[in-house]
């Protein structure tokens, strides 16, 4: 039988603390998920690898150093509720809800976001909700939110998301932009979300996140 407590430290090990990411709350939470319950059964065994793990035809599972990466840069607190787009089969809703008050999860996926709640329920994530919907649309009636985290690629962000944000609240996302994408982080402020460039990282491209091209004739 597959050591997995050993893998998940591995992967914190020599994937996550060597990208400089080391609070105690991120690292604590990498290691009390089991990685591999949110992957398709296939997958279990690839679960800890240092890649981007495709769990559907256009979804993937973020590789830990960027999935830490980014929640570093978000600075998550207990009292946070946060925003999970494209959360696949609920791994980063399982990590995001042992750091945060409360997080409402989307999934535009039927059948991953049946399987995500159920794999939660079955974890005892108790603080986490998995709603279908398209995932530009966020989840306007449970926000405003203190965190906004995409979990793929983007080309545009909806500017019905960034009214999901509270005064002072981040949104975090991957945008496709050459060879290498970038993670960038936006603050709200005054209403107005600044973004400014973290690291690079790559990403498919969310549904609902490509800029519209304008037909000339």
């Amino acid at each position: 039988m597959a050591d997995y407590t050993s893998r998940r430290t591995m992967m914190v090990d020599t994937q996550v603390r060597p990208s400089d990411v080391t609070k105690f709350p991120i690292i604590d939470a990498l290691l009390a998920v089991p990685r591999e319950e949110y992957v398709p059964d296939n997958q279990r065994e690839a679960a800890y690898i240092g890649e981007n793990i495709h769990i559907s035809d256009d979804r993937v599972m973020l590789e830990a150093r960027t999935f830490g990466k980014m929640l570093d840069a978000l600075d998550i607190q207990p009292s946070d509720v946060v925003l999970d787009l494209g959360c696949g089969l609920g791994y980063s809703t399982a990590v995001l809800a042992r750091m945060a008050d409360f997080v409402v999860a989307v999934e535009d996926d039927a059948a991953l976001a049946e399987e995500a709640q159920a794999i939660l329920t079955a974890q005892g994530v108790d603080n986490a909700a998995v709603f279908e919907a398209p995932l530009e649309d966020g989840a306007a009636k449970n926000g405003p939110y203190d965190v906004v985290i995409l979990q793929g690629g983007v080309t545009v962000v909806p500017d019905a998301l960034l009214t999901q944000i509270k005064e002072g609240g981040r949104i975090i996302a991957i945008f496709a932009e050459g060879a290498l994408g970038e993670v960038r982080i936006g603050r709200k402020i005054d209403g107005v979300v600044n973004w400014r460039m973290a690291f690079n990282a790559g990403a498919p491209v969310l549904r609902g996140f490509t800029k519209e091209v304008a037909f000339s004739f």
